[in-house]
């Protein structure tokens, strides 16, 4: 079946019979790209302001932490919020307002005069934004694909990473001749780009070819309903289309009799009921958040996985560069390991996307090869002593952590988890239990190492964290398997009672009278 694309203006849905893998959807990829730049890349590259605000407003370095540990936490722990507001209002809405929200957020915080100011204008509101302009945005770009949309997932969320190189050094740059201040303020009018691209997410309707032609057939006269039964003492007669048995007995169907009688009401009164009866059934309402994705073990084993696996995606990036100066490693070479783990995540993003795409394959298990490598990689941190050992690890740790980070969410969308039907409601639930881990990671971390006095004992902790979750990764396929094998007796019984409803369904006397036909004709045959 060839895609079929509606040509529509540019602010109505675009609709197709099957998922295009392609079409409009490579502009919401670009979109994405940019939304992922403008959200996770500056979450990652605000780091450049951290000595400025520690010095502007006295506090500690923890108390500044505050601000992106906040801003991370609102960020997932609204996700459900986002999936309500944009099955309510539509993903463009809901992405152009978060938009607004990030924007408002960050240059409100230019003009902070303490760091709690700080914690509402960029943790809270700006927080909100972020949550409103990505999460639509990767849901939106999952229904437009099917076969590429592994990979192209995955080459569209290397915004972020492109973003770290970009952004840091300019921001750096910026600083030096305007002051952080006016920096800040320029971050959040560049951050207004976010409407631009929330404005590009036309929405997308699959609607099957057999329906469109159903739909496209004009309706059909009452006199040829499925059945037409009238009763003989009001001289009409008992046509059947479906059967092809007719019986006439009307006298308007002999020949000499042209005497026209009115019909008695009630068989009209029938006929409407029948054709009522054929009419397609009212579309069921949209569900805001459906929550029924908690009763699926599948999901509930991915949501651990989720939990316990966040614990490893922020804490290694925060401390890679005290573990290096620790080990007497130099500033600047501090930052190129943190530079190569960054080029690594991109090329692992790419790869995910690439193997992904193969079919046919069992996408949940290549996930679980990726999270068991990236334990690897994380419990091999505290045995480098050396700049060229530690830039292997992060080398390896970067290119991995690309291979989780760009497919976990997308990975809902299958239907080992809960399939691309569900994956609105799934993304902001699994996102929400999510936000627990992102809050509680880097300062668990911290606590390890203030406790033990060791960089090494905080990328055991992440380590701990992803062997947790790559257990609960392996269930999910099992607990999918069981599910279906215990709704199949139940599936064959519904369809027997099927059966046996459609058949009670027939009327009784057109029933009879095609017996009566058949052994009329069997006497018939007999006699002769």
């Amino acid at each position: 079946m060839t895609v079929k694309a509606v040509k529509m203006p540019c602010t109505t849905p675009n609709v197709y019979t099957k998922v295009p893998d392609g079409g409009w959807g490579w502009t919401v990829a670009f979109a994405f790209f940019f939304v992922e730049a403008l959200t996770y890349g500056i979450i990652k590259s605000f780091g450049v302001f951290f000595n400025d605000l520690m010095d502007s407003f006295d506090e500690t370095n923890s108390r500044i932490s505050w601000i992106i540990s906040i801003c991370v936490f609102v960020q997932t722990f609204t996700a459900p919020l986002s999936t309500v507001l944009s099955n309510r209002f539509g993903h463009r809405f809901v992405v152009m307002a978060g938009g607004v929200l990030v924007s408002t957020g960050m240059v409100t915080a230019s003009f902070a005069r303490t760091v709690a100011d700080m914690y509402v204008t960029i943790g809270l509101v700006s927080g909100l934004g972020y949550c409103l302009s990505f999460l639509p945005t990767v849901t939106i770009l999952s229904q437009y694909f099917d076969k590429r949309r592994s990979l192209v997932t995955a080459v569209a969320s290397t915004g972020e990473c492109f973003a770290v190189f970009s952004f840091a050094p300019a921001i750096t740059a910026l600083k030096e001749q305007i002051g952080w201040r006016y920096s800040l303020l320029s971050v959040g009018v560049l951050q207004l780009s976010i409407v631009v691209c929330g404005s590009l997410l036309r929405p997308i309707v699959i609607k099957e070819q057999a329906e469109e032609e159903v739909k496209a057939q004009p309706p059909e006269e009452p006199t040829e309903t499925k059945y037409m039964l009238e009763n003989e003492q009001t001289r009409t007669s008992i046509e059947s289309i479906d059967s092809g048995v007719e019986i006439t007995t009307s006298p308007r169907n002999v020949p000499g009799n042209t005497k026209a009688e009115p019909k008695s009401e009630e068989p009209k009164e029938h006929a409407q009921t029948l054709v009522g009866n054929n009419s397609p059934p009212p579309e069921p309402k949209t569900k805001l958040l459906d929550f029924s994705v908690m009763r699926d073990s599948s999901f509930i084993c991915y949501a651990f996985f989720g939990l316990f696996a966040t614990l490893g995606f922020f804490a290694p990036s925060l401390y890679i560069i005290p573990l290096s100066r620790s080990l007497g490693i130099s500033k600047d070479h501090s930052a190129y390991i943190l530079s190569a783990m960054a080029i690594a995540e991109v090329f692992g993003r790419i790869s995910a996307g690439w193997v992904l795409n193969k079919k046919p394959i069992r996408k949940i298990y290549i996930e679980l090869i990726c999270v068991v490598l990236l334990s690897v990689a994380l419990f091999a941190f505290p045995f480098a002593s050396e700049f060229w050992g530690l830039m292997t690890c992060s080398i390896f740790f970067g290119f991995m952590l690309g291979t989780v980070a760009g497919t976990h969410i997308p990975l809902l969308a299958e239907d080992d988890v809960v399939g691309i039907a569900k994956m609105s409601s799934a993304a902001g639930v699994y996102v929400f239990i999510q936000s627990l881990a992102g809050l509680a990671g880097p300062p668990l971390a911290g606590v390890l190492v203030d406790k033990t006095q060791n960089y090494s004992s905080a990328f055991y902790s992440c380590a701990a964290g992803m062997v947790l979750g790559a257990v609960f990764l392996s269930l999910v396929r099992p607990c999918k398997a069981g599910l279906c094998h215990r709704q199949q007796p139940g599936a064959e019984e519904g369809a027997a009672e099927g059966m046996a409803e459609g058949t009670q369904d027939l009327p009784e006397d057109f029933i009879e009278m095609d017996i009566g036909k058949a052994d009329n004709s069997g006497k018939g045959c007999l006699k002769s």
